[in-house]
């Protein structure tokens, strides 16, 4: 009888989840994608265990631990589970490199999740900076990434949203007083047993003039929409894009006894207008 978005989450898929917020977790150091049934490495992240090996793109990861994992129905879930572990333990992997055989042990270790994807000049007067997520680190990664544009002469900002799916509620508020300046509000929640909850802009921000463009498209949602939409409330910045997901509900984690967890719905969110940013469930 809940609203969509309470839900359940397992003790086994919190970690997981939580990851992306925390902005690190314990592994190996790759980006991987299965096709035809044969595990890939996508990229290496910079500083990984991984990467120190030498492990490549391109390589292919047939044996962990000396399990075959290649031709046998391997699933996401299932590479994290064998690759992800503790932090300082160890695995040893078996790779295939153009035809050659490769083992690797590697010493599983903390891999920072950044959430600045990009940032660069476009021309003498425009930077960009394109961000996949909220998360705890994202005011650091995006006010460095401001302050190496703007030491490179950026008067004008494009500032990408795209298939930005959310994360921390602080990080959004944070992000946008960068943006708006004064007590300027950002954004309200409200709920039946809520009581009205404001939250404004404070101290004097990184890019409160210049020019400033905002890309979204459907996948945009949550922490992303709050940041546009007070954006576009205040008549700061212009909103370039696809109409956003529609995600402006607020969750409270509750941690179950056996390391799961319910997230329940308790407010919405509105912008400073008074827009409820949720679509209709149906």
């Amino acid at each position: 009888k809940l609203d969509p978005h309470s839900t359940y989450i397992p003790a086994e898929e919190l970690n997981e989840a939580q990851s992306t917020i925390n902005g690190s977790f314990v592994g190996i150091g790759i980006r991987f994608q299965i096709m035809k049934d044969t595990l890939h490495v996508v990229a290496t992240i910079p500083g990984g265990p991984c990467e120190k090996l030498g492990v490549l793109p391109g390589d292919q990861i047939i044996s962990v631990d000396a399990v075959p994992i290649a031709g046998v129905g391997l699933k996401n879930q299932d590479v994290r589970t064998k690759l992800m572990g503790e932090l300082g333990s160890k695995v040893k992997i078996t790779v295939r490199r153009k035809g050659k055989i490769l083992e690797y042990t590697v010493t599983r270790d903390k891999i920072p999740v950044y959430s600045v994807d990009a940032h660069y000049m476009i021309d003498k007067e425009t930077g960009y900076i394109k961000l996949n997520s909220f998360s705890r680190t994202t005011t650091e990664e995006v006010q460095k990434a401001m302050m190496e544009l703007k030491a490179k002469g950026m008067k004008n900002l494009i500032f990408d949203l795209q298939g930005n799916g959310g994360g921390l509620l602080d990080a959004a508020h944070k992000l946008a007083d960068e943006f708006l300046s004064g007590d300027k509000l950002v954004v309200y929640s409200e709920g039946r047993a809520q009581p009205r909850s404001n939250l404004r802009a404070g101290k004097k921000g990184l890019f409160e003039t210049g020019k400033l463009i905002l890309l979204t498209d459907e996948y945009s949602a949550r922490a992303s929409e709050i940041l546009s939409g007070s954006i576009q409330d205040w008549d700061r910045g212009l909103i370039v894009g696809r109409r956003t997901y529609g995600k402006g509900l607020v969750q409270r984690p509750m941690p179950l006894s056996d390391g799961s967890e319910i997230r329940l719905t308790i407010a919405r969110y509105y912008t400073p207008t008074g827009r409820f940013i949720q679509k209709p469930y149906d």
